[in-house]
């Protein structure tokens, strides 16, 4: 499965073209979608850009990503960068009026859990979201739910493409041999492509897109997600 992350934290100085209406996520959507991403992952913004859980901006994301992509599964973020108290984040998420297919959680964030049970009780999926470098994996596995995830998200934080690869073979032994969920595993910035190369060829989930990376795989600027999904699926055939 080939997921596209439509803009994540990032502001539209980093991007001329991120998408950060709900309209500019739709046309993003659409376009990735006709290119070859099978799951989106977004991240709602608010009207100063900035990333919210906030349910009328939620519903707006997920209405207009929904008619222009139909049928595709839509996710979004739960990052402690959008409200810190996590009482508050699982407030929010159970005061969703439109519900996403799944939605990330940080295990490396305090307040991981309450915010996964608040998104259990409502049906939603989860894609844990396990940092390497960070704790997360451990205070994953040790919570009494993990089972019921719908997939593990490999995050990759080390930026050299050498450092991440020895850092995904790490993480992905300690996750491989503690849980039966499926795994997406990713990179960033100059790593990105490395470990979407290493994850087609473990047959793992892959994703790609603004959030990850702004460049293509020869360096260039990418203009949309579409270009990225593109450059995606020409590596993974």
């Amino acid at each position: 499965m080939l997921q596209v992350c439509l803009n994540g934290a990032r502001v539209p100085a980093e991007c001329a073209r991120l998408p950060v209406t709900a309209q500019d996520l739709a046309t993003a959507a659409r376009t990735a979608v006709a290119a070859g991403a099978q799951d989106i992952h977004l991240h709602p913004k608010n009207r100063d850009g900035e990333d919210t859980l906030d349910p009328a901006a939620v519903a707006a994301a997920l209405t207009a990503v929904r008619a222009a992509a139909p049928g595709i599964p839509v996710g979004v973020t739960t990052g402690a960068w959008t409200t810190p108290d996590p009482g508050e984040r699982a407030s929010q998420v159970r005061s969703w009026t439109v519900l996403p297919d799944h939605a990330s959680v940080n295990w490396h964030e305090d307040g991981a859990a309450t915010v996964a049970t608040a998104l259990l009780d409502r049906g939603i999926g989860i894609e844990a979201g396990i940092y390497s470098g960070t704790q997360a994996a451990q205070r994953f596995l040790s919570w009494p739910e993990s089972h019921r995830v719908l997939r593990i998200l490999a995050e990759i934080t080390e930026t050299s493409p050498q450092a991440a690869v020895h850092a995904a073979a790490g993480l992905l032994g300690e996750l491989r041999s503690a849980t039966k969920s499926s795994i997406l595993l990713h990179g960033e910035d100059n790593a990105a492509w490395a470990i979407l190369q290493m994850a087609a060829s473990l047959q793992l989930d892959m994703r790609i897109g603004l959030e990850d990376v702004l460049q293509l795989p020869d360096g260039t600027t990418a203009e949309t997600n579409a270009d990225l999904v593109h450059a995606a699926l020409g590596i993974i055939k």
